[in-house]
């Protein structure tokens, strides 16, 4: 709905004249920052441009996140990293009016823009808007709809903006923590996928990829014009529309870090009473490898195939890889024949030298990455033991 209501509206307005110009000094021009919604796709908040008429009565806000799941092979582009947003237009009161419904708040910042700087802003907007360039390469941390509704108010002031420094050096992981902090399993989806370039030190640039963060530094920000005058950026802030408490959606009722504990404790007992009773388990290495192994296609998918920048400095892919839903078949042959194989003391290996050097690795892994690799060193080391005593 949300992309339909966009081509329409975008449709009505270029072919009505969308390129007149407003009477600057009439026009108000605001810098728009929602509260995260609950779905996936909006737990981080949205920015906008607003432009009021108080001249004409128009009343319109620039929106760059505009998406549709519907196009053709959307989840596959966007793992790629080859997902394109478009920048649509709409008037306020419909905008304010899809906020108000999912209870989140809008909060408007009026920017101190001159005549000269609105004018700019609005053409910038409305170049954006023709079908030849209302489209970009969509990247969550390095160009989205909050980087471009920055760098299109940074470029119409005459000078440059200068943003107050950080409090705080922040890691883009830790500002994903941030806002996926009630929801552990999505976070921990990104935690998955993200690789060490995500826990670098960032700039406050860097920083306001998050919407609250452009919100943040826009309040102490200046205009430093040619001849070294400043000025303030932002004028004035209000809430213009009212949040209210959401239900969060339920997940999965325990943790994941819980839920992968438990399961590694499992797997220790049962493996004791494997060895305890002679007996071969084998469908726990069918769980175990099929798990990691599926966490292992798409951690590797993304670290070969993705242009996501993020993920090609996956460490993870040492545990989650593909590796264990191809030997499977061979492991588990082995262990029901009782035959020896040289997978597991191989596995035991590699999985001793990813948590030995793990401390040295610059990444913040993962919750669920240790206790799997525990449990499947646990399962190699059984293994090996039982060869060991048979060989004997």
């Amino acid at each position: 709905m949300r992309y339909l209501r966009f081509v329409f509206l975008y449709t009505l307005l270029y072919i009505g004249g969308m390129a007149h110009a407003f009477p600057a000094d009439s026009v108000e021009v605001s810098l728009l920052t929602c509260s995260p919604g609950t779905e996936v796709y909006s737990l981080y908040g949205h920015t906008a441009i607003r432009v009021k008429s108080y001249t004409t009565g128009e009343d319109w806000v620039f929106n760059y996140g505009v998406f549709s799941f519907n196009r053709p092979n959307f989840i596959w582009r966007f793992t790629r990293g080859e997902c394109d947003y478009q920048i649509g237009a709409l008037p306020f009161a419909y905008f304010a009016e899809e906020y108000e419904e999912r209870g989140s708040a809008v909060y408007q910042q009026v920017l101190n823009l001159r005549a000269s700087e609105k004018e700019r802003l609005w053409t910038l907007l409305v170049e954006n808007m023709r079908p030849e360039n209302r489209e970009y390469r969509y990247n969550f941390l390095y160009d989205n709809c909050t980087t471009r509704a920055r760098d299109r108010i940074e470029e119409a002031v005459e000078g440059k903006i200068i943003y107050p420094e950080q409090d705080t050096v922040h890691t883009y992981r830790e500002i994903i923590h941030q806002y996926t902090a009630q929801h552990p399993w999505a976070e921990l989806g990104n935690d998955i996928c993200l690789g060490a370039e995500a826990d670098r030190p960032i700039s406050v640039r860097d920083e306001m990829f998050a919407p609250f963060y452009l919100l943040r530094y826009a309040n102490g920000a200046v205009i430093q014009g040619s001849d070294g005058s400043t000025r303030p950026l932002v004028l004035s802030q209000s809430e213009v529309v009212e949040g209210r408490d959401v239900e969060i959606q339920k997940e999965f009722p325990w943790s994941p870090a819980l839920s992968v504990w438990i399961l590694f404790f499992c797997v220790a007992g049962l493996t004791v009473v494997e060895q305890w009773r002679h007996a071969c388990f084998w469908g726990i290495d069918i769980f175990l490898m099929s798990l990691v192994g599926g966490i292992g296609l798409v951690v590797t998918f993304l670290f070969f195939f993705s242009v996501h920048p993020t993920v090609g400095s996956n460490w993870q892919i040492w545990v989650f890889n593909p590796i264990p839903l191809v030997a499977m078949p061979w492991v588990v042959w082995c262990a029901v024949k009782r035959r020896k194989t040289y997978y597991h003391p191989l596995n035991a290996s590699v999985l001793i030298l990813f948590m030995f050097f793990s401390a040295l690795i610059p990444q913040d892994f993962c919750v669920v990455v240790v206790p799997l690799a525990l449990a499947l060193l646990l399962r190699s080391c059984s293994y090996w033991i039982s060869y060991r005593k048979k060989e004997k």
